[in-house]
C-alpha cells in the first residue's frame, strides 16, 4: 500500500511494512527533548515509574532556555532539578548557559536531531524538526517522563494534509508569510491531528531556516506535526552537522492524504497576525496605523542568522522610534557569534536595539520583555494569544523579520518596502 512520507517514518519506527491513518501504534524514540518548565513534571514521573536508569543517555536532550539566566528563584530551582537529573543520568546532550540557546533552534544546529527520526518534546513546537524530514510532535510531560524510562511511545497515525505552493515568492516574503497565511486560510483548527505536509517548487526554494519556521507553526493550525520531505537543501544543511547514517524516506507518488490544497506564492504579500489568533491574517498593506510599544526579533520561529540578517538590513544606518523598545534575541550562542562577526549585532545596537542572550525571553512572557497593560507589540514569534507577551490586556501582532524592523523605525506597523 502506498504512503506518505509520515505513514512510512512512524510504520519504519513500529517494526511493521505498513501503517494507515487511525492505526495506535507503539513506535521507538530517537530523541526525546524537555526544557527547564517542562523537565521538572517529566523527571518526576521518570521517578514515579521506578526505573533506575534511562532508557539512553544519548537520545535524551535538556535544555534550559525558557526563564533563563533565571529569572527568580523558581526558576533557579527548576533549572537545578534538571541539572541534577541530567549529572545523576549522565545526560549527554544537557545545555545550560553559555553551551544553551532555545531548545529548537540548537538541537538542529547541533546535529541531534535528523531526516527519518521520530523526535517527541514536552513543548508544543517541537514539531519545527519536520523541516528535516522527520516526525516530530510536542507530547505531554507526563508522556515524556514515560519515553525517557522506556525509549517508546503510542501514536495514533494521523492523515496527512498535503500543502502545494507553486509560483514565485514576492519581494519581502518569507517562510513566516507562507505559514501565516496558509493558518490564515486553514485555521486554528483547520488541520487538527493531522501532518501538515508543506511542498512543491516554492518549499523547494526556501532555505532551511525558513522551513524551520513553516514547520514550527503547523501547531498553529491544529496539527500533530509538519514535515517536509528531505532534498539537497536538507542534506547539505546536514552533512556540515552530523556524520550518522541518514534515514531518508520520502511519500510514494500514489500515497494517499486527506486532502490536497492548492496555494499560489504571487498571490501572497508579507502577513500580519492580528490579535488574539495567529489566523487572524491580513497583508501588511491592508494594516492601517497601529502604533506600537515594543518590537521583539527572535524566538525558535524567527531566532535564525537568516532572519537577524533581514532585519539588519533594514535597519542598517536608522534609528528606531522614540519611546519604541526593539529586543533582539539570537537563537543560539552559534548565531550570536555569527551575527557580531558579521556586524549585525553592531547595527542592532547603533540603531537602539537590546539584545538579549539566547533564550525563548519574551515569547511566552517570560522576561525580558513582558508586556504591561494596553501596550502594543509586534513580535516574530508564533503566538499572539491574549496574554502570551505578559499583561492580558496587551496586544501581540505576529510578522516576519523584515515587517518587525521596519515597524520598529516607524513605531507602527510598517511594510519593509516604505523605509
Amino acid at each position: 500500500m502506498p504512503m506518505t512520507i509520515t505513514e512510512k517514518i512512524l510504520a519504519f519506527h513500529a517494526g511493521v511494512d505498513q501503517v494507515s491513518p487511525g492505526d495506535l501504534i507503539e513506535v521507538k524514540v530517537d530523541m526525546a527533548l524537555a526544557n527547564d518548565i517542562t523537565a521538572p513534571l517529566a523527571i518526576k514521573t521518570f521517578r514515579e515509574i521506578g526505573t533506575e536508569k534511562v532508557f539512553d543517555n544519548e537520545k535524551i536532550a535538556l535544555v534550559a532556555d525558557h526563564f533563563v539566566p533565571n529569572k527568580d528563584i523558581p526558576s533557579a530551582e527548576q533549572v537545578k532539578l534538571m541539572r541534577k537529573f541530567a549529572n545523576e543520568h549522565e545526560i549527554k546532550n544537557y545545555f545550560e548557559g553559555g553551551e544553551s540557546g532555545i531548545e529548537h533552534v540548537i538541537l538542529p544546529e547541533k546535529g541531534l536531531v535528523l531526516p527519518g527520526q521520530i523526535v517527541v518534546g514536552a513543548d508544543s513546537h517541537t514539531c519545527t524538526y519536520g523541516a528535516l524530514g522527520a516526525f516530530s510532535t510536542g507530547v505531554g510531560s507526563t508522556d515524556l517522563g514515560a519515553v525517557m524510562a522506556t525509549g517508546e511511545i503510542w501514536l495514533k497515525v494521523p492523515p496527512t494534509i498535503k500543502i502545494e505552493y507553486e509560483g514565485n515568492l514576492l519581494p519581502g516574503v518569507r517562510g513566516k508569510d507562507l505559514i501565516l497565511y496558509t493558518i490564515g486560510l486553514l485555521g486554528v483548527e483547520g488541520a487538527l491531528y493531522s501532518a501538515l505536509q508543506f511542498s512543491g517548487k516554492v518549499i523547494e526554494g526556501l532555505p532551511m531556516s525558513g522551513r524551520f519556521t513553516m514547520a514550527n507553526m503547523a501547531i498553529e493550525a491544529g496539527g500533530k506535526s509538519g514535515i517536509i520531505e528531505p532534498d539537497e537543501v536538507t542534506l547539505a544543511y546536514v552533512a556540515e552537522r552530523s556524520a550518522s547514517e541518514l534515514l531518508i524516506l520520502r511519500g510514494d507518488p500514489d500515497a494517499r492524504y486527506e486532502k490536497t490544497v492548492k496555494i499560489t506564492a504571487d498571490e501572497i504579500k508579507p502577513q500580519v497576525a492580528f490579535p488574539h489568533s495567529p489566523a487572524n491574517v491580513h497583508p501588511v498593506s491592508e494594516v492601517g496605523d497601529i502604533p506600537l510599544d515594543q518590537v521583539f526579533i527572535g524566538s525558535c520561529t524567527n531566532g535564525w542568522l537568516e532572519d537577524l540578517r533581514d532585519a539588519a538590513n533594514i535597519l542598517q544606518g536608522k534609528k528606531i522610534a522614540r519611546g519604541l523598545r526593539l529586543i533582539v534575541i539570537p537563537g543560539s550562542p552559534w548565531i550570536y557569534k555569527r551575527a557580531i562577526q558579521e556586524g549585525i549585532i553592531e547595527t542592532f545596537l547603533d540603531a537602539g536595539a537590546v539584545i538579549g542572550p539566547p533564550c525563548c525571553g519574551p515569547c511566552l512572557g517570560g522576561h525580558l520583555g513582558v508586556l504591561a497593560g494596553g501596550e502594543r507589540a509586534i513580535s516574530t514569534t508564533n503566538r499572539n494569544f491574549i496574554g502570551r507577551m505578559g499583561h492580558p490586556k496587551s496586544e501581540v501582532y505576529l510578522s516576519n523579520p523584515l515587517v518587525a524592523a521596519a515597524s520598529a523605525i516607524t513605531g507602527k506597523i510598517t511594510a519593509s518596502d516604505e523605509i
